[in-house]
C-alpha cells in the first residue's frame, strides 16, 4: 500500500443504499473502482445502454446448520427446482455418505466470519438460509454457547447478508413468546419476553433483521416455526421432540414416556408444509409483504391426542407421563395456537396436514424405514 493511501470500505449505511437500490449509477461511477462492493458492479459500463436486462438467474443458495431437522429436507427441494450445484449444505459436523453425494456440502461455522465471507463471495450466494442454532432445552443447558451460536452467529451472517445485498431467511419459533405473551390464539405483533436463551436470541434475530430491513433495505424474512415433525432426523433437544418420539416409540416398542403433561397443547406442523411454507415465502415478491416475521400454523394438539389418533392405528400403544420440569416450564409458557391470517392473507399459505393425515403419514414412513433397515415393527 503506498503511504498515505486511504483505502475506502463501505459503511453499513452505504451498503445499504446498494441493497435498496438508491445510488444511481452516475454517483457510482463517479469514485473509483471498489473491488469490496456486490459483484454486480463489474458488470456496469459507464455509459446507459438500452440492452434488455439478463434473464433472471436461478439463485444460488447457501444453508448454515444443514444437518439438523430442516437442512437436508430443504435443500432437496432447492435443488430439483433451481439445480443441484446451486444449493450448498454446510455445517461443522460430518456428512453422512448419502448427504455428502446428493450435492455441494462445505464446512462452515457460523462463528467464522471470514470462511464464511469466503464462501459467499466464492460460490456467488445469493440467497442465505441461517439455521444453525441451539435449541430450546439444550440451549438452557448450555447458555454461554448458545448466546455464542444464536446470538454471535446470527449477527454474522446478517452483517454479510448486507454486505453481499443477499436475502436472507432466519426462522424464528414459538419459542419467541413469553408467558405474558397471548396464547391462544397468538398473533403476529405482540408482547412476546421470553424466559429461555433460545425464545430471547430468536427475538432478537427477528428485531435485528426488521431493523436492518427498515434502515439498509436489507431482505430478511423470518417465519416462526411450531413445533415440526419429521421421519428422518432424530430428536436434536427441542421442547416438542416428545411429538416425533412416539411415533418412533410407537411402532418399535409400543411404550412412550412422554416429558410433558397429558394435557399440554402446542401447534405442531409436518415437515413438508415447513419447507414449502420457507420455499413459498422465499419466493414471494417483496411488494407482497407486509411484514418481515410471520406466524405459520398448521395444528394444534396436545400429547394426549395425538397418541389417541396413534391408537386408531396401533391400539396396543401405552403412553405413560412423567413431566420434565425444565421443558414442562417452557411449554406452559408458549403459544396454544398462533394466528397466521397475514402469512394466509399476503402470500397465500396454506397447510397440507392435519393432525389424521400428519399420523398417517408418519406411521406408513417410519414403518416402511425400520422395514427397510431390517428392525422389527411393533
Amino acid at each position: 500500500m503506498q503511504q498515505g493511501v486511504r483505502v475506502w470500505e463501505p459503511t453499513a449505511a452505504v451498503l445499504g443504499l446498494f441493497c435498496r437500490g438508491r445510488l444511481g449509477r452516475m454517483q457510482i461511477l463517479a469514485g473509483r473502482s471498489w473491488s469490496c462492493l456486490p459483484r454486480e458492479m463489474s458488470r456496469w459500463s459507464s455509459r446507459e445502454t438500452s440492452n434488455p436486462p439478463p434473464p433472471q438467474e436461478n439463485p444460488r443458495v447457501l444453508i448454515t446448520g444443514g444437518l439438523g431437522q430442516l437442512g437436508v429436507g430443504l435443500a432437496q427441494i432447492l435443488r430439483k427446482r433451481y439445480g443441484t450445484e446451486n444449493v450448498i449444505l454446510s455445517d461443522i459436523k460430518k456428512p453422512p455418505p448419502n448427504i455428502y453425494s446428493s450435492g455441494p456440502f462445505v464446512y462452515a461455522d457460523v462463528l467464522d466470519y471470514k470462511l464464511l465471507r469466503e464462501l459467499i463471495v466464492n460460490n456467488r450466494i445469493t440467497w442465505l438460509v441461517h439455521y444453525s442454532a441451539l435449541l430450546s432445552a439444550v440451549g438452557e443447558a448450555n447458555v454461554a454457547l448458545a448466546r455464542k451460536i444464536n446470538i454471535t452467529g446470527l449477527h454474522n451472517v446478517l452483517d454479510l447478508a448486507l454486505e453481499n445485498c443477499l436475502r436472507i431467511f432466519v426462522p424464528s419459533t414459538i419459542g419467541a413468546f413469553g408467558p405474558s405473551s397471548p396464547r391462544d390464539p397468538a398473533p403476529d405483533l405482540c408482547v412476546q419476553r421470553p424466559r429461555t436463551i433460545y425464545g430471547v436470541s430468536k427475538v432478537h434475530g427477528e428485531l435485528m433483521g426488521e431493523y436492518l430491513h427498515h434502515k439498509y433495505g436489507l431482505d430478511f424474512r423470518c417465519l416462526r416455526y411450531p413445533g415440526v415433525i419429521s421421519v428422518n432426523t432424530t430428536p436434536g433437544g427441542g421442547t416438542t421432540d416428545y411429538a416425533v418420539q412416539i411415533f418412533h416409540d410407537a411402532l418399535s416398542t409400543g411404550h412412550h414416556e412422554c416429558y410433558l403433561r397429558p394435557n399440554t397443547r402446542l401447534p405442531m406442523m409436518h415437515i413438508s408444509d415447513c419447507h414449502r411454507a420457507t420455499v413459498e415465502f422465499m419466493q414471494a415478491p417483496e411488494c407482497q409483504l407486509s411484514l418481515r416475521t410471520y406466524n405459520i400454523a398448521a395444528m394444534s394438539f396436545t400429547p394426549e391426542e395425538v397418541a389417541e389418533e396413534i391408537r386408531k392405528h396401533l391400539p396396543h400403544l401405552k403412553v405413560t407421563y412423567n413431566p420434565d420440569s425444565i421443558r414442562q416450564t417452557i411449554a406452559d409458557s408458549w403459544p396454544v395456537r398462533f394466528d397466521d391470517s397475514n402469512a394466509r392473507r399476503d402470500w397465500g399459505w396454506a397447510p397440507a396436514f392435519g393432525l389424521e393425515e400428519l399420523v398417517s403419514d408418519m406411521l406408513g414412513s417410519i414403518r416402511d424405514k425400520r422395514t427397510d433397515e431390517g428392525l422389527p415393527v411393533s
